[in-house]
């Protein structure tokens, strides 16, 4: 829809946009933007963990109360998945499953939550106790190797809850749009960091710190993209079911 001067509406669905030729006659002009928003506006920022605590039971509590044990819930998600790690020789990043728990929290959580969350497991392991993979924790864990990707994890979540707000969850190519950006999130900060912290150059740096995980890291990235779409349909707020 366009307003008198020609203006689009935001939402990124095509636009009739009109305009004046020669002669004083009008012709019609379709224009796209990307889609960036999926979702009626109605819907918009609604994630699947808005549907885990039972509507009388989330009244009781109130909002301030279940999104604090949401977020709780998602410190604890992510922390389970880091105790699945496995050393593979050649690199001293280990495989875990911590890839899987950040993009099930994003999604599930949305951005504020999931910001949140996954600082507060980043924020727990920090001060020590044995929250990142491995059972490790402190500050030289950040510091070391694996730092960048754990850093990478706040960013990737808050990410990937944002495009869950906007709809890409509810439909399995969107999902997994969405966690293909959180993954390549991860990466971005913690390859290089990777690099700066044991002095590789690029292709060291992709060698170890990218290449090994290639494999495990798309499973459980078709894993967590999977699982929205089936979330929703279980919740029956699927777009255009209604």
């Amino acid at each position: 829809m366009v307003d008198s001067a020609g203006r689009t509406e935001p939402g990124g669905t095509p636009q009739r946009v009109r305009s004046e030729a020669s002669g004083g006659s009008r012709r019609e002009m379709i224009t796209a933007t990307p889609r960036l928003n999926r979702l009626p506006a109605d819907q918009r920022d609604v994630t699947i963990a808005d549907f885990l605590v039972p509507i009388r039971v989330g009244e009781r509590m109130g909002a301030r109360l279940r999104n604090l044990g949401l977020v709780i819930l998602g410190a604890l998600v992510i922390y389970l998945t880091a105790k699945v790690a496995i050393r593979i020789p050649g690199t001293d990043v280990p495989v875990t499953g911590q890839t899987f728990g950040v993009l099930l929290v994003g999604g599930a959580l949305g951005f504020r939550r999931a910001l949140v969350s996954t600082a507060l497991y980043v924020a727990i392991g920090l001060v020590g106790l044995p929250f990142f993979a491995e059972g490790k924790g402190g500050i030289s864990v950040v510091l070391g190797a694996t730092g960048g990707y754990i850093v990478g994890f706040i960013v990737a979540g808050a990410l990937v809850g944002r495009l869950a707000e906007l709809g890409w969850d509810r439909r399995i190519v969107g999902a997994l749009g969405a966690m293909a950006i959180g993954n390549v999130v991860i990466y971005a900060i913690g390859v290089p960091w990777y690099m700066a912290v044991a002095h590789l150059d690029l292709a060291q740096g992709i060698a170890k710190g990218l290449t090994p995980f290639l494999i495990g890291d798309g499973l459980k990235l078709l894993l967590a993209a999977a699982a929205f779409p089936a979330a929703w349909w279980i919740v029956g707020r699927r777009p255009g079911d209604e």
